[in-house]
């Protein structure tokens, strides 16, 4: 049996890749883009097995009502994935308040309101899995992109609670945490504050690192996620890419081993 899916952020990037990989195994997809027209190529080459729709993901009426859409048309849902999202480069002094409010509108409260609308419908049918594309800037963080960590750590955190929350249901949850990879997430997509020039040497060293890793293939990661959706017993949090797997078990050993050092007075805290 072929797999309902309602992906947003379908006009590029991993979205792109994971609405392609599923048609092209025979599956149905809901693909949202604020730009609709962004999704005729897909609606060219698969037909009515893509159901195109606008959506501004920050919108919570919208998104309530185009998550409904999608599950009369094609007479429900199997799989929801939250991928609309975009980067904000600006070191924590530089952000202004527009700048911050609007990577948490899109980030987080965009795939809040999407997955809010799902449930009920997949809560009603007793089965389902939601995907919620973070990052692995959802474990670690990195100088440059606070906001950007605040709204994956939000993510995760939510969606950690959600996991438990709706499991009883036969509703899965996965994060998805990539690392770097060749999608225009640090280009057209992304966002830059003004930058202050006493962060230039930081922001210089940044860009040298970057410059020298060479970033992963998207497409693996839309593969990924397509097997995952399959896996009987998928993972709360998976990670994808080299950089993904290397990066979460050092800075899980490095925050063990703070917690350690400064356990006596962890304990002391107890006291009064």
């Amino acid at each position: 049996m072929s797999t309902t899916w309602f992906i947003t952020g379908t006009s590029r990037g991993f979205g792109r890749l994971i609405a392609e990989g599923a048609l092209a195994r025979g599956d149905r997809v809901a693909a949202t883009a604020r730009d609709r027209s962004t999704l005729d190529g897909l609606v060219t080459t698969y037909g009515d097995a893509v159901l195109p729709l606008s959506l501004d993901v920050t919108d919570r009426d919208a998104a309530f009502r185009t998550v409904l859409e999608a599950h009369e048309q094609f007479g429900g849902l199997d799989v929801v994935v939250n991928n609309a999202g975009y980067g904000h480069f600006g070191y924590v002094e530089e952000l202004t308040e527009s700048e911050a409010r609007a990577q948490l509108e899109t980030n987080v409260f965009g795939a809040l309101w999407v997955t809010q609308a799902a449930i009920p419908l997949l809560r009603a049918r007793g089965a389902g899995h939601i995907v919620q594309i973070s990052s692995i800037g959802g474990i670690a963080a990195f100088p440059g992109l606070g906001l950007y960590h605040a709204s994956k750590w939000a993510l995760e955190g939510f969606s950690d609670a959600l996991s438990q929350e709706v499991a009883p249901f036969g509703i899965k949850v996965t994060l998805v945490e990539p690392g770097g990879y060749g999608t225009d997430w640090a280009g057209s997509s992304s966002v830059h504050s003004t930058p202050d020039p006493v962060y230039q040497p930081q922001r210089d060293a940044r860009a040298a690192y970057r410059a020298g890793n060479v970033p992963g293939e998207p497409g693996g990661v839309a593969a990924a996620v397509l097997e995952l959706v399959d896996a009987d017993d998928p993972p709360l949090r998976f990670l994808a890419g080299n950089q993904a797997y290397d990066t979460a078990p050092a800075v899980y050993a490095q925050r063990l081993a703070t917690w350690q050092a400064w356990e006596q007075l962890s304990r002391a805290a107890e006291k009064a």
